[in-house]
């Protein structure tokens, strides 16, 4: 008899606790949507954020932040549709469990570039086990910043807000979300471990100065897969200190393509190691895939980098590596790169070049590059300045496969151009 009263007992306790706990969780998960134990929180419901285009999101962001960041369980904060303002946000870790922002509505910057005291509009920085994700749009609203003078000197740009910055995170997904018109890069990498961007979205005019799409550096284990970008700069760049990066189903265009470099500019450059660049499509861009490091200047090393199946369609300069890089005119020119680039490889890269030069690979004469290959290379030109060639300067790339343009069949000029 005791033995029953006891089951029964015990029975009703775990039917009480369960019946207690599921009010809870109805109380701050789904009415409140607050915090707690795998709670989801929304600025809106919560901290009284408002999508009315002038009431600064910041604050509501940032006591979100702090609130998912201390539980120990993972949280979600949700920014419902609607279009919001945000003056500007830096989101730190370290954070106690894993944290995802799902932005579903529209966050707009102020436009004005002077409302900024540093280059950067919203900041994600030392976060492990992170995820941002939900559909939503940066708007960096740069259509001032674009039509200002200086960023041809270089000296103006550099002073402009990024519009995502990812500083020192380790395991973070950047998934199906948009970045547009940012007043300098869209966004900055630095510093990462294991992150990965995908079905991601850039969106800038292709004449809007120094808009970089994804800036990679000093980061390892970089994935950018199934993204579409379209920008006034490098669609993708990839700085010093780069290794095990994969570029997989990137549509580029306009924008000046995908570019490892500019290295060689500063001292104490990391290599750069284990790129490769593959399922690409490039249209109506400056550049296909390229690399370019500044004559002169500092010491470096490029290596195992790897492009493979690129379609290119009306690209300036499908295949370039650019070892006489010197926007500006701000470079020794006369002298030759310190960076040694080897162990490259150019395969099945088929399509269209809107001018001649098809393919130009012109490597350091103190550091030649070693063990390029070009591989089953199709890219034709059709124009009053003849067919597509291809021009080669202090190297001896291994060919095999189709080649058209034959494979450094034309000469290089003594002053051969920079690109941009």
């Amino acid at each position: 008899m005791a033995l029953q009263f006891n089951f029964i007992s015990s029975m009703l306790i775990i039917l009480l606790l369960t019946i207690s706990s599921a009010k809870a969780q109805e109380a701050g998960g789904v009415g409140g949507r607050g915090g707690g134990d795998g709670g989801v929180i929304d600025v809106v419901a919560k901290f009284g954020a408002k999508a009315d285009e002038k009431t600064d999101l910041s604050k509501p962001l940032l006591d979100a932040w702090k609130e998912a960041c201390a539980s120990t369980s993972p949280e979600k904060i949700v920014i419902p549709k609607g279009t919001y303002f945000l003056s500007t946000a830096t989101l730190d870790g370290p954070c106690k469990a894993p944290i995802e922002l799902q932005v579903e509505g529209i966050v707009k910057a102020p436009a004005d570039p002077g409302a900024f005291k540093e280059p950067k509009w919203i900041a994600f920085n030392r976060i492990e086990n992170f995820k941002l994700s939900g559909g939503g749009v940066f708007d960096g609203q740069g259509t001032i910043a674009y039509k200002r003078e200086g960023c041809d000197k270089h000296n103006f740009c550099g002073s402009l807000p990024i519009n995502l910055r990812f500083d020192f995170l380790t395991n973070a997904m950047i998934q199906g979300v948009t970045t547009k018109d940012s007043k300098q890069f869209h966004v900055n990498v630095l510093g990462c471990k294991n992150i990965t961007f995908e079905h991601f979205i850039v969106s800038a005019p292709g004449e809007s100065p120094n808009t970089d799409g994804i800036h990679i550096g000093r980061s390892d284990g970089v994935n950018v897969l199934n993204t579409e970008i379209k920008t006034g700069d490098d669609c993708v760049s990839i700085g010093d200190g780069s290794k095990n990066l994969v570029i997989n189903g990137v549509t580029c265009g306009p924008g000046h393509g995908i570019s490892i470099g500019s290295l060689g500019l500063f001292k104490n450059e990391e290599p750069v190691d284990g790129v490769t660049v593959k399922n690409c499509t490039l249209t109506n861009t400056s550049n296909g895939v390229r690399i370019k490091s500044w004559p002169g200047a500092e010491p470096g090393t490029c290596s195992n980098i790897h492009f493979e199946d690129i379609t290119v369609t009306n690209v300036s300069s499908p295949i370039i590596i650019d070892q006489k890089y010197c926007p500006w005119n701000k470079c020794k020119i006369n002298e030759e790169s310190k960076v040694k680039l080897s162990n490259i490889s150019f395969k099945n890269i088929h399509g269209t070049s809107a001018l001649p030069e098809a393919v130009k690979i012109i490597c350091s004469a103190t550091l030649p590059c070693e063990n390029v290959e070009l591989i089953d290379i199709e890219i034709m030109h059709s124009g009053p300045t003849g067919p597509a060639v291809s021009q080669c300067s202090n190297v001896k790339p291994k060919v095999s496969g189709k080649q058209n343009p034959t494979a450094c069949s034309a000469p290089v000029p003594a002053n051969p151009t920079s690109t941009s």
